[in-house]
């Protein structure tokens, strides 16, 4: 199904999904983000890309597992939280590259185990995609791993900007049921709204990106330099904030404690949050041994599992390259820099 959204329009297809919760891209202190649409005249697509992916609607950074209470003398009570009831969302103005980031999040949380809090709100998440007719950064290397600046993979919906409207194609179920709330907001899609959008992605794949040399032997020379002296060479300005892995649209790593809110009678919460490699205890173990206890080991972790362990164990790259985590780092760390070196300059 392909329809055209004036945009001027925009306003009134979000009023018409008024049973959904709507996010879109908002500018606030001086950095794009996704924000609940409360008035449908600030629903905008004129972003860059945003700071945060949109990976904690399904992902959030912080989850409350399940509630515990215990008396003295008593059995534990415990109480369950899990996300049932969350109100379904769209999410507007996603870029093709944090698209492709859902299906190997997907991978994650159900290849070996069906994380049910994940999935409860994962199927409650619609994306509609904004493709990308030039690179939102000059940090994008989609098309380094596999993508494309309109690539259609794990959107709902993706968008293409003709000027004064969009090409608007519906591309699952859910898709479709959010185009065809739309109404009279979408019009039929001519032949010419089409030939304007295939010009555009045909031109948004020649535009000059980052480039990560011969891709497909990365992963044998990660491996293959895995001691190399190198990775201690390029991390030594890292000083172990983490942005890089936060700002990840494929990061997945998490963490699950329990929080005492109250000690007699014991009251707490059972809590998942999200960790990171990138820090120096996130491997250590009770002994007091930590085997990646440098930050050389640590880039090579997160280089690694983008390039390496993910392909061994999926058959595809995590890496999606939307380049956050070279446009955010505060000391200028760069993975395709550090890709290209390890991968092509040691040995």
């Amino acid at each position: 199904m392909e329809k055209v959204l004036k945009k001027d329009n925009l306003r009134d297809w979000v009023i018409a999904l008024s049973s959904y919760e709507v996010h879109a891209p908002a500018f606030e202190d001086e950095v794009w983000n996704f924000k609940q649409v409360e008035k449908p005249e600030d629903a905008a697509l004129d972003h860059t890309n945003t700071v945060k992916p949109p990976k904690d609607f399904s992902f959030p950074q912080r989850e409350v597992y399940c509630e515990f209470a215990q008396k003295k003398g008593e059995a534990p009570m415990v109480t369950e939280t899990l996300p049932a009831l969350a109100a379904p969302k769209v999410v507007f103005g996603v870029r093709p590259c944090d698209g492709r980031a859902g299906p190997r999040n997907d991978t994650v949380f159900s290849k070996e185990f069906d994380d049910i809090y994940y999935w409860m709100r994962r199927k409650k998440v619609a994306q509609v995609g904004l493709a990308c007719n030039t690179p939102p950064s000059r940090n994008c290397f989609c098309t380094a791993v596999g993508g494309s600046p309109h690539s259609e993979d794990g959107l709902d919906v993706l968008m293409v900007d003709l000027g004064d409207s969009y090409l608007v194609k519906a591309l699952t179920k859910v898709g479709e049921e959010i185009v065809k709330a739309g109404g009279k907001a979408l019009g039929n899609a001519s032949a010419a709204d089409k030939k304007t959008a295939a010009k555009a992605k045909a031109d948004a794949e020649k535009a000059p990106m980052r480039e990560i040399v011969d891709i497909k032997t990365v992963p044998e020379n990660l491996q293959k330099n895995f001691d190399s002296e190198v990775w201690g060479e390029m991390a030594q300005a890292c000083i172990g904030c983490g942005i890089c892995t936060f700002l990840c649209p494929t990061c997945h790593c998490f963490d699950i404690n329990d929080e005492v809110t109250n000690v007699t009678p014991l009251r707490g919460q059972r809590v998942r949050t999200w960790d990171n490699c990138q820090f120096p205890d996130f491997t250590m173990h009770s002994s007091g041994h930590n085997p990646r206890n440098t930050l050389g080991a640590r880039l090579r972790q997160r280089v690694c599992h983008k390039f390496l362990y993910f392909v061994q164990n999926h058959d595809t790259y995590q890496c999606v390259g939307c380049g956050r985590c070279i446009s955010e780092c505060p000391v200028g760390i760069d993975i395709v820099a550090v890709v290209n070196k390890v991968a092509h300059d040691v040995g």
